[in-house]
């Protein structure tokens, strides 16, 4: 337990990408060695960065809607773990965030992975978790890998990003709404339920 405790804390207090961090180093991630569900998103965004806390934007109440769960229960560390592909806000880029600094997933996923043995489900969310973590298993495109959700379960479940800014691809896709989320959430009620 201890050296699970070191091992976040130095995850925190990480540095190795500090020259490229407009608003410098915050990593933000909430593990524990208990959580059933890990949640692996993009990375921070500049609410998330000022705040501290993961999740904690419009992404974040739009990804509660979709598990059906309130924020007791999201940040409960018991039940999720949220451990971003970068743990520090990475800029701007020309249309949103950049993508998230390449570092903290080489040197520090495995070993926090390694902590969580209790996890029972990973959620993928974003192109940069479901290339990093399904490899060559993962389809042609985002869309391909979400609608294929259930070739990936019982370990992995892909997602989509909840930002706002996705409004138009939910549009397009209704069979999210309709399949995807109903599954997501009857995967989650039973893992909280356990």
């Amino acid at each position: 337990m201890e050296e699970d405790q070191s091992l976040i804390s130095a995850v925190k207090n990480c540095r190795i990408c500090e020259p490229y961090l407009p608003l410098g180093p915050r990593p933000v991630i909430a593990v524990a060695a208990e959580s059933k569900i890990l949640i692996i998103g993009q990375a921070p965004g500049t609410r998330v960065h000022q705040t501290g806390i993961p999740w904690n934007d419009p992404s974040g109440d739009e990804l509660r809607r979709w598990l059906q769960v309130d924020r007791d229960q999201f940040y409960n560390p018991s039940i999720f773990g949220i451990m971003p592909m970068g743990f520090c806000y990475p800029g701007k880029g020309g249309s949103g965030d950049l993508p998230p600094r390449p570092e903290c997933a080489v040197h520090w996923h495995s070993k926090l992975m390694a902590i969580m043995s209790k996890v029972e489900l990973t959620l993928l969310i974003g192109a940069y978790a479901q290339s990093y973590y399904l490899g060559k298993m993962k389809k042609k495109n985002l869309t391909e890998t979400v609608r294929s959700f259930d070739q990936y379960l019982p370990d992995f479940f892909p997602l989509v990003h909840p930002s706002p800014r996705n409004r138009i691809w939910m549009k397009r896709n209704p069979w999210f709404e309709d399949l995807v989320l109903p599954a997501l959430r009857d995967r989650i009620k039973m893992l909280i339920r356990k």
